[in-house]
């Protein structure tokens, strides 16, 4: 064989081969926008379906509604939600997170919030229950109590199931901070903003998750309404 020749065969080899890896990575680079895709779309999925089916602030008793989702995990975490005056702290509500992951897309609900988030933010589809006047703060908060820790792949509809009692604590009048955990604090810290509250940020407990603090100016009546929920998945 000529050197021309096998110049020619050498140059197709190559060529081909770099045909193959360019076609490679792009193959991974579609699988990846894919991916990406079905996650975000998980994520919006189940920040509605959480939405929908806890409801612990309007409900007494039994409620179920469906979570569905391709490909992710569901869970729940420990997070509290505390209410300080300026002794400390005078109430502490176990309030417990329920978080859906899938890459780095998610949606959490906690305190009645429903947080969608990813890699570096996080917005609000539904506020925590804290309301507050000029004479009066209400801080409601559903506490989920249940164990919840589901994986799944291909698409499954999970029955979710709530069971709520409710209670009701009087704090006096005073002045008074709420202190919300959770990973997600810009969505939590907008919220406070939003209620014309001055906020800042530090983790109460140390147990490496911060707490978002909401301080509320002035002397008011303080209530805490704990919606306990046992949550099970199925």
């Amino acid at each position: 064989m000529s050197g021309r020749a096998q110049s020619n065969v050498v140059g197709v080899a190559v060529l081909l081969g770099v045909t193959v890896v360019a076609l490679g990575l792009l193959t991974a680079g579609v699988g990846n926008v894919v991916d990406q895709h079905a996650a975000a779309s998980d994520a919006q999925r189940v920040a509605g379906d959480l939405d929908e089916a806890l409801q612990p602030v309007e409900t007494t008793g039994v409620r179920r509604g469906t979570v569905s989702f391709t490909s992710g995990s569901l869970e729940t975490l420990d997070r509290e939600v505390r209410v300080l005056d300026s002794g400390g702290v005078v109430a502490t509500v176990d309030a417990n997170a329920l978080r859906f992951s899938a890459g780095d897309r998610g949606a959490t609900y906690l305190a009645g919030s429903v947080l969608a988030h990813g890699a570096g933010w996080s917005r609000t589809r539904t506020p925590v229950s804290v309301t507050a006047d000029p004479d009066v703060l209400v801080v409601s908060v559903p506490a989920l109590e249940g164990d919840v820790s589901r994986t799944a792949t291909g698409g499954v509809t999970y029955t979710l199931r709530s069971n709520v009692s409710h209670d009701r604590r009087d704090l006096g009048r005073g002045g008074y901070r709420v202190a919300v955990e959770t990973a997600h604090t810009d969505a939590v810290r907008e919220q406070f903003e939003q209620l014309n509250a001055t906020v800042s940020q530090r983790d109460v407990d140390g147990d490496g998750t911060p707490s978002v603090i909401a301080d509320f100016p002035g002397s008011r009546t303080a209530y805490v309404v704990v919606h306990e929920t046992g949550v099970t998945v199925t």
